[in-house]
């Protein structure tokens, strides 16, 4: 009998295995996930190393204390009272695989988390690039049919709790679904507050069977009475105040949701509004200025997708010469400037990492706020970090500003701007759950089509690409803005995942790199909960030949990197050999004071590990200077521990107090000369390093992807290496670019390489 066969028989409760004996060998689906698995907890982080800072503190101690801290792992859980889970999640794209029993429901529950491996079945039962495990788990033993031969899905079903389908209109939506899951599944099901990529097992009303159900997206829908309200730090502002120094009343351009032609006249009609305020040309033009990491980098494609692919609008940067003699008068800034016409809506994507970011948007701010004041129609947005963290005072300080957005709104621009085109003022910062689709579809319209997975994306490059796995952190360093600005961890579901990579494969991209704040977490926020070890396996199996064949990720946490990323790194064909590991500082006492939960000794027996399995790889890490009680012995340790390690690359900061970090209030500040000092002996042992890890590629054949031309020299390209490596050499980009090349290596710099081609690799 073929497994599958047998495995049809045993969802019908026609066969029975132990299934505990088989399970207590499974390598990545842990005993909790036999069980139920399904509850999601607060994790507790208990630190000695947690800092505080009595009065009493020396510039040479770091000052420690005992500390514990709770984190909430559930999303749900961090959502405020005024914008509850309840309040904005309407409804939820489910799939599902009905069987007989409880036993069997686990059963399925861990061939679905190994990857479609059958029990006594080594290899992966389904092959790789078969499709999504889960569906044809639903399509081969699901006992509903209904669902089976559509891979298990239901559509999308509405939460019994969101106070606008507490009507009539509810039975009637669900109604349409009733033949496959019951009211009172869906019930539990929004009871347990999911969100995508959970998978949760519940019994059947009628007491026959087990449902697995999967949930593909939520349904955020964004009601003002939802989104704003007492106690949140969402402001909608429907009446704007007259404009200093000029007594304008600001005034933005219409903008117009497109989807299959049909316009979206946004999150709430408001007939009352004045037309005054919003009688204006429709918006064409937008200018989007990016600063910061690659997660901003990652969100402005998502805004300029939104823009573009949902608003219809035309970035200015795109535009050339001959296309600037068409652009409307009234967009020109001057009659002596011509070619540098003013956007219909500027976005300000900001970071507030480094310090003195704030003081960089308000001058970025200023030439554009007195364009508003002088009566022009102009939208002005300011999002990311900075946004997050100074919310409503950012509208206080520049009542020219229109939207104030939070990184987690960025799904929902296009929604929000529609709403800034009617004349309202938003501040879009209180905590949200993620969702793939809120800003691209009308949910009662798709209850019975897919659609896409996610809003569209405007990609920066034509071969490699940002893929964001996770958002959010949850470790809160004493010295890092990060968690107050990113909120919570937010893993992505790995079938989001490798559908964004699958588009990103037919459109010709060779190379992704996954992104997360702590990417090592990735996976702890979801129900059963997954690794990252996991993604990278799925992906691996789950890309087609020949198409992406180079997955790379940032950034790593040494506290939760895994022996199993390691061995990922070092045995699957499409992840490279490249490892970011930030270790900050080298001495334990200021590792203690920075809260980051492991030592000196920790972080070397990770670095062994790696230098075991993948000797060739990479190492490349993030180091901060000058960390409030860190003495000279203490710095010395970094040093140390960069000559041990030899950073192949090495991110250098000198440590600057940021807003809401307990490290800012502390007394035992070290002067900015000596943090100056300290940078430039870490700086000089970078480059030092960085030119001997260049050496051992002399000589060498290496496969380097080529990326683009030149900049200083028109007859080269450029590209990397596996590992990370810049390499230049002779070449035409026009035939060369986004392909292959094998290149010996003739000269060896500090941060790259230089090379001659010896063939196309593939």
């Amino acid at each position: 009998m073929m497994p599958l066969q047998l495995l049809a028989l045993m969802a019908a409760g026609c066969l029975h295995i132990n299934v505990e004996a088989w399970s207590a060998s499974l390598p990545i689906a842990s005993k909790s996930a036999l069980t139920t698995s399904m509850s999601l907890h607060s994790t507790i982080q208990t630190d000695e190393a947690t800092s505080a800072s009595p009065s009493s503190a020396t510039s040479s101690d770091v000052v420690t204390s005992r500390k514990k801290t709770w984190f909430p792992v559930h999303p749900a859980d961090a959502l405020s009272p005024s914008n509850d889970y309840n309040s904005i999640v309407k409804s939820a794209y489910l799939r599902h695989v009905l069987v007989a029993s409880e036993e069997m429901v686990d059963l399925i529950m861990d061939v679905y988390l190994k990857g479609g491996s059958l029990p006594g079945k080594e290899e992966n039962s389904y092959g790789q690039t078969q499709g999504d495990v889960f569906t044809r788990l639903a399509k081969d033993v699901s006992l509903c049919l209904n669902s089976r031969e559509d891979g298990g899905k239901i559509g999308w079903v509405d939460s019994p709790f969101y106070q606008e389908n507490v009507s009539d209109s509810l039975d009637k939506t669900n109604s349409v679904v009733s033949a496959m899951i019951s009211p009172e599944v869906i019930e539990r099901v929004f009871q347990e507050r999911v969100k995508g990529g959970d998978v949760i097992k519940l019994p059947a009303a009628d007491g026959d069977g087990w449902h697995l159900i999967r949930v593909d997206d939520l349904h955020i829908q964004l009601q003002p009475s939802s989104i704003s309200g007492a106690g949140s730090k969402n402001i909608i502002y429907k009446k704007r105040k007259k404009l200093k120094g000029g007594g304008n009343v600001p005034l933005s351009p219409i903008f117009q949701k497109v989807d299959d032609g049909v316009i979206n006249t946004g999150i709430e009609n408001d007939d009352k509004q004045s037309k005054t305020i919003y009688s204006v040309p429709n918006a064409k033009y937008y200018k989007i200025l990016t600063s910061g990491c690659q997660m901003n980098v990652a969100d402005s494609e998502r805004i300029m997708g939104a823009l573009e692919g949902e608003l219809g609008l035309k970035s200015l940067d795109s535009l050339d010469d001959a296309k600037y003699e068409g652009v409307d008068p009234t967009l020109i800034a001057s009659p002596k400037s011509a070619k540098n016409p003013t956007p219909d809506i500027l976005l300000l994507n900001t970071c507030t990492i480094r310090d003195h970011a704030e003081q960089k948007v308000y001058d970025a701010l200023g030439p554009y706020a007195a364009l508003k004041r002088s009566g022009k129609p102009l939208a002005i947005v300011v999002a990311g970090c900075v946004a997050q963290q100074e919310g409503e005072a950012l509208i206080r300080r520049f009542p020219e500003i229109d939207l104030v957005l939070g990184p987690q709104y960025v799904p929902w621009l296009a929604e929000l701007l529609v709403e800034v085109g009617k004349g309202s003022q938003l501040c879009m910062t209180e905590n949200m759950i993620w969702s793939e689709k809120s800003g691209l579809v009308d949910r009662d319209s798709t209850r019975d089509k897919d659609g896409d997975w996610m809003v569209p994306i405007k990609r920066g490059h034509s071969t490699r690409a940002w893929v964001n796995v996770i958002y959010g952190c949850n470790e809160h360093c004493t010295y890092c803005v990060v968690p107050g600005v990113r909120g919570v961890e937010q893993s992505r579901s790995m079938e989001a995942i490798l559908q964004e990579c699958l588009q990103l494969a037919a459109s010709g991209y060779k190379e992704v790199t996954l992104l997360g704040q702590n990417i090592d977490a990735y996976g702890r926020d979801m129900s059963p909960r997954r690794t990252f070890a996991n993604l990278l396996h799925y992906l691996n199996d789950n890309l087609p030949p020949d198409t992406i064949s180079r997955i790379r990720y940032v950034t790593s946490h040494p506290r939760y990197f895994s022996d199993r990323v390691i061995d990922a790194v070092a045995n699957l064909d499409k992840v490279c050999e490249c490892f970011h590991m930030p270790f900050q500082a080298g001495d334990d006492q200021v590792l203690k004071g920075m809260r980051r939960g492991y030592s000196y000794d920790s972080y070397m027996n990770i670095i062994r590990k790696i230098r075991a399995k993948a000797p060739d790889a990479s190492i490349c890490g993030d180091v901060i200077v000058g960390f409030p009680g860190e003495s000279e012995e203490a710095f010395q340790r970094t040093l140390d521990l960069m000559e041990e390690v030899k950073f192949d690359n090495l991110n250098t900061f000198t440590y600057s107090p940021r807003p809401n970090t307990e490290a800012a209030d502390w007394d035992n500040q070290i002067p900015p000369e000596v943090q100056s000092e300290r940078l430039q002996r870490v700086q000089a042992l970078a480059v030092t390093h960085a030119l001997e890890r260049s050496q051992r590629y002399l000589g060498r054949v290496v496969e380097v992807l080529v990326e683009d031309r030149n900049p200083k020299n028109g007859d080269e390209v450029m590209g990397r290496t596996r590992q990370g490596r810049q390499v230049f050499f002779p070449g035409n980009v026009d035939e060369l670019k986004g392909e292959y090349a094998m290149v010996k290596i003739v000269e060896a710099r500090t941060w790259s390489l230089v090379g001659e081609i010896v063939d196309n690799a593939k």
